[in-house]
């Protein structure tokens, strides 16, 4: 018997996240939104059973319909609050990065979710990618012997139309800026594949372009890791006139390796010493992608049915969640405070950014 699915936000990624609940026969019962428009034209687009609720109240829908497993796909500044909610009814959540807007509510989803027994995936997709995958395999066989160096790179446009088509965007409240919503998918792989153990970033940020955003649009920092390697994060949505690139580069004593493409799913270069015939098949992967979110949506969702089925913890888990959002929110710290910001980071919000431009 399948699993009882809903969906709570029915905005631009929602897309990914039914074609990922259909792909992954879940029992789809309830999407939620606060606007109608947005529940129908999911409807018409995936010819959905009429049979499944309609809901403008989260609360209504999980009481009513009780499924096992909810996705919010809500603007950010709602995440923690209502993936609390859920945890609280006993319910596993995917949850849509950032996992949350605060270390405090981070925490609280860990500890909630540990308490009550239930699964939390964050959603950091990206890390299904096949050219990660591939890069993660040879991390972990160390084959790169010992880090030098990394980088990540995502190098994007948002222009006006994007944001005033959900007037939540760019602000403190809601959403973050460029680093908070567009690349906090890279900076997630960049600190999983460098060692995810941090001992200090150091951070600058710039609102250049996007004057009508309370936010950044531009974010620069740099990370040291406690196994030694150091790396850079260059974050924008300033480049003209659209989508470059979000590029991953990582550097060893015995290996180079770049992923590229327009969401890392590219391999670009692939030098190891010791190479094999199989290394000589990595060389020059591209993995074919319709958008910037690529295609892990799918493989998150059944990775997420596998841990609720045998009861262990989620590929990307809630922890990994808070690893992802803990790096921004100290580059943000780091520009409110003009200095090296040393990790773990006790408590810091991206309201309290509030003013910064």
């Amino acid at each position: 018997m399948s699993l009882k699915y809903a969906l709570i936000g029915c905005g631009r990624i929602s897309v990914n996240h039914i074609s990922a609940a259909i792909k992954n026969e879940l029992n789809i019962v309830g999407l939620c939104d606060l606007i109608q428009e947005n529940i129908d034209d999911k409807f018409r687009r995936f010819e959905l059973n009429e049979s499944i609720g309609k809901y403008i109240d989260y609360k209504e829908m999980l009481n009513t319909e009780k499924p096992d497993v909810v996705a919010i796909a809500t603007e950010s500044g709602l995440h923690a609050e209502i993936a609390l909610y859920c945890i609280d009814q006993g319910i596993n959540v995917i949850i849509e990065k950032p996992m949350a807007m605060s270390i405090k509510d981070a925490n609280e989803i860990i500890k909630r979710s540990n308490q009550k027994g239930v699964k939390v995936a964050a959603c950091h997709q990206n890390r299904f990618n096949l050219a990660i995958q591939e890069l993660r395999k040879a991390i972990d066989s160390g084959r790169f012997g010992k880090l030098s160096h990394g980088s990540i790179h995502v190098r994007w446009n948002r222009n006006e139309n994007y944001y005033t088509q959900a007037p939540w965007r760019g602000t403190w409240a809601q959403d973050g800026g460029a680093l908070m919503n567009q690349c906090i998918h890279g900076i997630d792989l960049l600190r999983w594949v460098m060692g995810d153990d941090i001992s200090e970033i150091y951070g600058a940020t710039r609102q250049q372009f996007h004057d009508y955003l309370e936010a950044e649009d531009v974010g620069m920092a740099v990370i040291k890791f406690k196994n030694g390697a150091i790396a850079t994060i260059e974050g924008t949505t300033n480049v003209f006139p659209q989508n470059l690139e979000e590029t991953l580069y990582l550097f060893g004593q015995k290996g180079t390796v770049k992923i590229g493409g327009k969401s890392t799913n590219n391999i670009d270069v692939w030098d190891f010493a010791d190479e094999t015939d199989y290394d000589k098949k990595n060389k020059g992967l591209q993995e074919p992608t319709s958008n910037v979110y690529g295609n892990g949506h799918s493989s998150l969702y059944a990775d997420m049915i596998e841990s609720i089925m045998n009861n262990r913890k989620p590929y990307v888990d809630a922890i990994a969640g808070k690893n992802a959002l803990e790096v921004v929110l100290a580059i943000y710290k780091s520009q409110k405070e003009g200095r090296p910001i040393v990790l773990p980071l006790d408590e810091f919000s991206s309201l309290d950014m509030v003013g910064e431009f």
